[in-house]
């Protein structure tokens, strides 16, 4: 009987170094590739400022984000005819997303402002002295009325994926203009939809929001409390260049560049964030006109005065952010008291730039993630419900046409009509204000290319100055 046997011949160190020597040929020119490109200066930080890709009318955004679905039928869209029908009932909407119920009249009185004659209620008397510069887009419309889902729409432009937040797009595209600073600064985020709001998601980790929260006193354990000065330098040098070595031998790899970056970011921040976020630096009159020691309008105004030295110093994308407009129940009480916050603050905020000559290039936006029915919430007339299908936003500054009220909706304000913008329409005219083609802004991810507005968006280009 034969014996079939496997025969297996070990392979030698020699065998081996024939076998791969091309490869090490190889690993070695790649090597030296990545070095020379590093010595000549070659490399770049991920935060550098970039041109827009078409003169833009605004270099900077402040995103004041006002979360819970403020009701624009008691702030920015004035519908006499609400109020003529009150108490009546109202049919539901022949799809199914308005339920019948009791029409609830505005609850405030508007009346025209600034040389346009803009209608804004009475809630936001220091800010109307601003109308002619504000731009009220009343035809918003978004894709669900659920606050997580919206809020996270209106900030990442997706409802069902982990996309890169809008600050961080904008971060992308266009860098920082301060290296010392991060590009993108959100202060006080709300909790609703987490870091979603801010993160970068596939993005290089250099795009996502700075987090800054004031009830920590800022950033937490932003000093080196161990090592100082020139240790802490040296400490920091020694550990880029083991970084930058291996960057060196793995090009192109952006987990580790955006290490690299953010530990560069991390040792300049200690010096400069403290000062730009030291508010003691701004005179008594300044800190008064922002509300900041008054009881209703100090926490507010102590976010926008802050967003103000961070606009001023360079940074790209800010955001300040007020919870607390879900308003069901208890509606005017919480709105008087909700737009007593952040009436003077906006305003001092819009002024100071405007004295900077900053306003021109700093595009301002306000607004939440929905806004609310013209309907009852069938509490005895005091609160509204959830309403995805019309609500208001506005913008000012940053090239935008002030005093204008843009797009509309139907004659009780449930449902945009006219002039409609959706989540991505916003998005793609913010991308335009900024000098930046929204569909030619993307990011090559899992092998297709992603953008803020995806396939969607339609710049508002009547509302452009």
């Amino acid at each position: 009987m034969n014996t079939c046997r496997n025969t297996f011949t070990p392979l030698t160190r020699r065998g081996m170094l024939q076998k791969t020597a091309a490869g090490f040929g190889w690993l070695a020119f790649a090597a030296m590739n990545a070095e020379k490109a590093l010595a000549a200066g070659a490399y770049t930080s991920p935060l550098a400022a970039r041109p827009p890709q078409f003169p833009a009318r605004a270099k900077r955004v402040i995103f004041l984000f006002m979360q819970g679905g403020p009701s624009h039928l008691d702030t920015f869209d004035w519908k006499p005819e609400l109020k003529a029908n009150a108490g009546k009932t109202a049919a539901a909407s022949p799809d199914g997303k308005t339920k019948a119920g009791v029409l609830l009249a505005p609850q405030f009185e508007f009346t025209p402002q600034g040389k346009s004659g803009l209608p804004i209620s009475s809630l936001f008397p220091e800010l109307s002295r601003h109308a002619d510069d504000l731009c009220l887009l009343n035809g918003m419309h978004t894709s669900n009325a659920a606050h997580p889902q919206a809020t996270i729409a209106l900030h990442t432009g997706s409802v069902n994926f982990v996309r890169p937040s809008m600050g961080s797009w904008v971060t992308y595209g266009l860098g920082s203009e301060n290296q010392e600073l991060p590009g993108y600064v959100t202060i006080n985020p709300v909790p609703l939809g987490g870091a979603q709001n801010y993160g970068s998601s596939f993005l290089p980790a250099s795009y996502q929001g700075t987090r800054v929260d004031l009830t920590v006193g800022g950033i937490p354990d932003i000093l080196n409390r161990h090592l100082a000065g020139q240790r802490q330098r040296e400490q920091i040098d020694l550990i880029q260049g083991m970084n930058r070595d291996m960057l060196g031998k793995h090009p192109g790899n952006t987990e580790l560049d955006g290490v690299i970056q953010s530990f560069e970011l991390a040792y300049r921040m200690q010096t400069s964030v403290p000062t730009v976020l030291d508010l003691a630096a701004e005179n008594a009159a300044t800190r008064e006109r922002y509300g900041i020691g008054n009881g209703t309008t100090n926490d507010f105004g102590t976010q926008c005065l802050m967003a103000r030295r961070l606009a001023e110093s360079g940074v790209r994308f800010i955001q300040v952010s007020k919870g607390g407009w879900d308003q069901h129940s208890n509606l005017k009480a919480s709105l008087t008291k909700n737009c007593g916050g952040i009436d003077r603050p906006i305003a001092a905020l819009l002024q100071d730039l405007k004295e900077r000559d900053m306003l021109k290039d700093t595009l301002v936006l306000w607004g939440g993630e929905f806004g609310r029915s013209p309907q009852d919430q069938a509490n005895g007339g005091d609160g509204r419900r959830h309403n995805n299908t019309g609500y208001s936003m506005w913008m000012a500054g940053g090239g935008v046409k002030g005093g204008l009220r843009y797009g509309g909706t139907d004659e009780t304000g449930g449902t945009s009509v006219v002039g409609k913008v959706g989540t991505h329409d916003l998005h793609a005219t913010i991308l335009h204000l900024l000098g930046i083609e929204h569909t030619k802004l993307t990011y090559r991810y899992a092998g297709r290319d992603f953008r803020l507005t995806d396939v969607y968006g339609d710049v508002a280009k009547e509302i452009i100055a």
